[in-house]
């Protein structure tokens, strides 16, 4: 039986002193569930791994539930297979990413089953600072650095939708989709 590789794009560890959870200890979880060719990418909740299992939803419920024990935090992820993450740097607009002295570039990556086109509606944003784009899996957003305090993105944080969303800048986005295919 082939594997598929994912990355999980965990919300919420290692942020503000908060869910604090060393990479290694990660990692070790991910093998101890039974996942092969583990590794993290940062310590945002980045984790790539193989597995036989093809079944997203059944994956998504026992990783969440195993970490939320093992490290005493509610878990909530976001998986992508290797093909998944590819589209979405496939998918994304044009020009995006290519002017990072004039713009900050984010991926906001949904959790099923909120959709982007749903989330782009309650996602916030601010007329001649911010831009939206919505793809399968993620919402592009886009912020002019000389008015970035004037950006709206961090409000969604207060949101009720926020709890459906992961945020990684562009750049990590890249490296992920390149470590995955690895």
């Amino acid at each position: 039986m082939t594997t598929t590789r994912y990355v999980a794009l965990l919300r919420g560890i290692n942020v503000g002193g908060n869910n604090i959870i060393k990479m290694a200890a990660l990692r070790a979880h991910f093998e101890q569930l039974g996942h092969a060719e583990v590794t993290t990418y940062i310590a945002s909740g980045n984790v790539l791994f193989s597995t036989r299992s093809r079944d997203k939803r059944a994956l998504v419920k026992v990783i969440e539930a195993a970490l939320s024990l093992e490290f005493s935090y509610e878990s909530r992820i976001v998986l992508l297979s290797s093909r998944e993450l590819e589209r979405v740097v496939k998918e994304a607009p044009h020009g995006f990413g290519e002017e990072p002295k004039k713009y900050r570039y984010d991926v906001l990556f949904v959790k099923e089953p909120l959709t982007p086109k749903r989330a782009l509606a309650e996602v916030p944003t601010k007329p001649g600072v911010d831009e939206t784009y919505a793809g399968k899996h993620a919402l592009y957003f886009r912020r002019l650095i000389s008015k970035a305090s004037q950006s709206r993105l961090s409000r969604v944080v207060g949101l009720p939708i926020y709890r459906s969303l992961t945020i990684r800048n562009w750049n990590t986005t890249l490296k992920l989709a390149e470590l995955v295919k690895t």
